[in-house]
């Protein structure tokens, strides 16, 4: 557990993160970027490579790793009740905001456009991204060796390798590393200094001065009103709430990497083999989930909806959930201690290098995606330059950008 002087007041967790939840468009790259500059930079709940670490720590479990990080943070700001509140709260305007929307969708059969959000969002959000890379330069890169990890994993990042793979190899790499080099000395008969705490790595860069796999569906309208819209408003044959909820629950279990392969685990359980979702309902709960903030897993919540109505929905978001809030447990309290640990020291040092790694692929990936036109690169540079130069609150960064992308989509 935390000890109490690293613990705030519990309204403080949760005040942060459903705020948090309301403004956190983008994807979990941007969440992480959000929560880095104003939990780090900001307010102080801790330091880089403390972050870094809880960052490597949820590439290696399953679940969605910007929610997962709002547990950890929850956790270390205010213990247990914390790491509950840091990811319900975090999670609750997304499976809302899902929920109605799936409620519009199944009565009307369409839901209030949101391609100006998505325009004016992501390159406020891209440029968040790459400011938290920068920042964390120094953090990432412990020694020489973390120069040779961040490129192997952008390397075989690109060559489509998954992010758990490349993680905890890294991890592995560099414990072996740590362990080889020890046994070298051991054999000349030469000591070798314990590994440096957080800070003293002789090779350590110095700290940087502050100062979607497919493209995104612009969000719809949905199908007009008619066959689909009348199927769903009955509810799925056969669909149980019980079944929703174990269906979800063996897919939160075992979902490792970006949001998107939700897709094909949401497929082959409930369009393939229950027949409770046709493919038409799948993709327009996907593209609510990209819509509104919060993490894509939030599609949950509709897809729920449409099968089962409201309890559908909460059936779907607690079963998609739960085992991240479980293995967060488990796992929160173990990463202080392993950093203590040499070789776990060695390892962590090895898994922040590629989770830095990729942060960065994630935003030059993004980048090939979002600036595809004079305005979005236009707003992505001023958002860049207020998030380097100004200590602007990342909320009206996010907010001012999905202003202009509505006035512009307006104005179109």
């Amino acid at each position: 557990m935390p000890g109490a002087a690293s613990r705030g007041r519990f309204g403080e967790v949760a005040r942060y993160f459903l705020r948090l939840g309301c403004i956190a468009f983008g994807g979990p790259a941007a969440h992480v970027a959000i929560m880095r500059r104003e939990l780090v930079d900001e307010r102080r709940w801790l330091s880089d490579r403390e972050f870094l670490d809880m960052l490597g720590v949820t590439n290696l479990i399953p679940g969605p790793n910007s929610t997962e990080m709002t547990m950890h943070l929850g956790y270390r700001r205010a213990g247990l009740a914390g790491l509950w509140a840091g990811g319900l709260l975090f999670l609750l305007p997304a499976v809302v905001i899902v929920t109605v929307l799936a409620w519009a969708y199944v009565r009307y059969g369409s839901t209030p456009a949101g391609e100006g959000v998505l325009l004016g969002a992501q390159p406020v959000v891209l440029a968040i991204i790459l400011q938290a890379a920068w920042g964390l330069t120094g953090a990432a890169f412990r020694g020489l060796e973390s120069f040779g990890v961040v490129v192997g994993v952008l390397l075989l990042a690109l060559a489509g390798v998954s992010e758990v793979v490349l993680v905890l190899g890294a991890g592995v790499f560099t414990a072996l590393l740590w362990w080889f080099i020890r046994l070298l000395a051991r054999s000349s008969r030469r000591s070798l200094p314990e590994l440096p705490r957080a800070g003293q790595h002789p090779w350590a860069l110095p700290r940087p001065r502050r100062g979607r796999s497919d493209r995104q569906r612009a969000w719809l309208p949905l199908a007009p009103a008619g066959p689909a819209a009348v199927s769903a408003a009955a509810g799925a044959a056969g669909a149980t709430t019980a079944g929703i909820f174990l269906g979800f629950l063996k897919i939160g279990a075992v979902l490792y990497g970006s949001g998107y392969v939700l897709v094909s685990f949401m497929r082959a359980e409930f369009v393939e083999g229950r027949g409770w979702l046709t493919e038409r309902q799948l993709l327009d709960a996907i593209a609510a989930g990209q819509v509104t903030p919060g993490p894509l897993f939030s599609s949950a919540a509709f897809a729920g909806y449409v099968m089962d109505g409201l309890p559908g929905a909460l059936a779907a978001s607690a079963g998609i959930f739960l085992p991240s809030f479980l293995l967060v447990m488990a796992a929160a309290p173990l990463v202080p201690r392993l950093r203590s640990w040499q070789p776990g020291n060695a390892f962590l040092d090895g898994v922040n290098a590629a989770a830095w790694a990729l942060i960065l692929f994630v935003g030059v990936t993004l980048a090939g995606e979002v600036l595809d036109g004079w305005f979005t690169s236009v707003l992505f540079a001023a958002a860049l330059v207020l998030a380097i130069g100004t200590r602007l609150n990342t909320a009206w960064l996010v907010l001012g950008g999905i202003a202009c992308g509505l006035a512009y989509t307006a104005i179109g």
